[in-house]
């Protein structure tokens, strides 16, 4: 008796707990799931756990998309895909539910389930599972049957295939959008599993009826099947059945729409081939890029590099460049914003003679914008133009506004030139870096901002690592030593986080030279805040310079410390002297 109690626990506590008014507690039970199919073992979760499950559909949404997810992970804890078919019970019933995520989360797992279902009990089972949900009376089976159609196709007889077909095209034309929403969702994914012929007979013509649907949310699905069936057609049939259709939604009333066409242009091209792209679709994309809203530009400015690459370089010369154009001095900042994170892009495409004739003056322009993104989105870019027309060119012509942008009121700006600035240093030299920008840097160590400060202080870690310890004795550990004389504790203290970071790189006998008889002299600052620095920053040198020097200077400094006034000196002294 006491036997059977202890296997009966942990199917009665589940049920306890998927009855108790706490919903986190229900939400931990069906979380534990596996750990009590594990317990009671593949008969008994079959014949116990599951039938309980299928009971148990009628609660919260976050519970049952919990269980929905739990159950497409489940076919081990049933006893193997032999007896995977159990699950498609409860999964079905959730597949039902009004919640939409909860019935997305449900077909995503008999998706799952339907990949390990053996081939003998396929047809008996899922494809009945798909037809009761397809012709269900509530539009939500409706709705949850259409994403299983693309499974459910490959692995079923021809007869069924056929049923499956006019099933689906029935879906296509419910009388509920959400239905044929759903379906024109789906429509590219079942589109792929079928033969061509059946496809140009039985699918294209509700594939162009889906397109002229009413219900804009159901139109802008078009321009994704568009791609996908473009893929399995040949040029002529695409020219017939498929173009039509992407020129609708290209002038389609509805912005919407509109916007899916230029999200996807890059995929329409490929799918259509070449030859219609360059006769038929770039004129679609100008229009796209001179559309009325906004968000349509926007779309189509982000795909300008993309369709580029996909055209000859004198049509994007001619047809497509005085829309960028155009676009730079868009009244929109999220249009310009999003050009500026794609043309820089165009360089390689347009070559070194075109990018400096038609778009270095555009870059220039995008470095000036009134709006920080823009400036920042250029910056970010700039090694995809110095590729194409070397450091000479990018100094002239770029250089100066580079350095007007270091001094931008927009700290976040400021920061991207900074991040950038060890790559420019690189490709510039020691000389020419010298000249132009070794000022700026440590102009930095003295900015307002914390987080400019502080990259400046990596920055010139970086730099270090470029042109060598010598410069960096030679340039930078003067210029760092001469702020901790800065009125103000914070630019002291900066000194403190440059020594943290540089000693990193500079080797032991900088150290020893420039940078521990400059903190023995700080650890008598007035400010409490610079003294503990001092002490954090002698403890983490204990480790890169000899014993000797520890010794001799750190240690005596950091026991001088242990007796300041100040609580989290001490503190911080006592901490560094246990690193000695």
């Amino acid at each position: 008796m006491a036997a059977e109690e202890g296997e009966l626990y942990p199917i009665a506590i589940l049920i306890d707990e998927l009855k108790n008014e706490d919903i986190q507690l229900r939400l931990n039970a069906i979380r534990r799931l596996s750990t009590i199919a594990r317990a009671l073992g593949p008969e008994r979760t079959r014949k116990e756990l599951i039938p309980f499950l299928n009971e148990s559909v009628d609660d919260e949404d976050e519970v049952l998309l919990a269980l929905s997810e739990e159950l497409g992970s489940f076919v081990e804890y049933v006893g193997g895909p032999e007896h995977a078919v159990c699950l498609l019970v409860p999964l079905e019933s959730l597949s039902n539910v009004e919640e939409a995520v909860v019935r997305e989360k449900a077909v995503e797992s008999l998706c799952k389930i339907a990949e390990v279902l053996p081939n003998k009990e396929f047809e008996d089972s899922f494809y009945q599972l798909v037809v009761r949900l397809g012709k269900g009376d509530w539009f939500t089976s409706r709705i949850s049957a259409c994403g299983l159609f693309a499974v459910a196709y490959p692995r079923v007889s021809n007869e069924s295939k056929k049923e499956l077909r006019a099933l689906f095209v029935l879906l296509c034309r419910d009388d509920t959008p959400m239905v044929r929403r759903a379906a024109s969702a789906n429509l590219g994914k079942f589109a792929k599993q079928l033969d061509k012929e059946h496809l140009t007979a039985e699918l294209m013509g509700t594939f162009q009826t889906l397109a002229l649907d009413e219900q804009d949310s159901v139109r802008l699905l078009a321009v994704e099947n568009c791609a996908a069936i473009g893929k399995v057609l040949t040029q002529t049939e695409n020219t017939h059945l498929v173009l039509p259709t992407v020129r609708a939604c290209a002038q389609d009333k509805s912005w919407r729409v509109r916007y899916m066409v230029a999200d996807h242009f890059c995929d329409l091209c490929e799918a259509t081939g070449p030859e219609i792209t360059k006769t038929e679709l770039v004129s679609f994309f100008v229009k796209l890029l001179k559309d009325t809203e906004a968000e349509v530009r926007t779309a189509a400015a982000l795909r300008v590099t993309g369709v580029c690459t996909l055209i000859p370089k004198d049509m994007a010369v001619k047809q497509v460049l005085p829309c960028i154009r155009d676009l730079v001095n868009d009244s929109s900042q999220h249009v310009r914003a999003a050009l500026a994170s794609v043309i820089m892009g165009l360089a390689p495409v347009f070559g070194k003679e075109d990018t400096i004739t038609h778009l270095v003056e555009l870059f220039l322009q995008l470095l000036k914008d009134d709006f920080p993104e823009v400036r920042l989105n250029i910056i970010s870019k700039l090694e995809a133009v110095n590729k194409v027309i070397g450091i000479e060119h990018l100094a002239q012509s770029l250089l100066p506004a580079i350095v007007e942008l270091a001094e931008d009121r927009q700290w976040r700006v400021r920061l991207a030139i900074i991040e950038y600035i060890p790559l420019l240093a690189s490709q510039l030299g020691v000389e020419f870096f010298d000249e132009k920008l070794g000022n700026l840097c440590m102009t930095w160590l003295g900015d307002s901002v914390y987080s400019i400060r502080e990259a400046a202080t990596n920055n010139l870690k970086k730099l270090t690592e470029v042109f060598g310890v010598e410069w960096a004795n030679a340039t930078i550990i003067p210029k760092v030593n001469s702020l901790y004389q800065h009125p103000n504790y914070l630019y002291r203290m900066t000194t403190l986080f440059a020594f943290s970071v540089l000693a990193q790189v500079v080797g032991m006998d900088v150290i020893k030279m420039s940078m521990i008889p400059l903190l023995i002299r700080m650890s008598t600052d007035k400010v409490p805040n610079v003294r503990f620095n001092v002490a954090k920053t002698l403890g983490q040198l204990t480790a890169l310079v000899d014993a000797a020097t520890v010794g001799q200077s750190i240690r005596p400094c950091l026991a001088k410390m242990q007796d300041d006034q100040d609580k989290e000196v001490k503190f911080y002294a006592q901490q560094a002297l246990q690193m000695c």
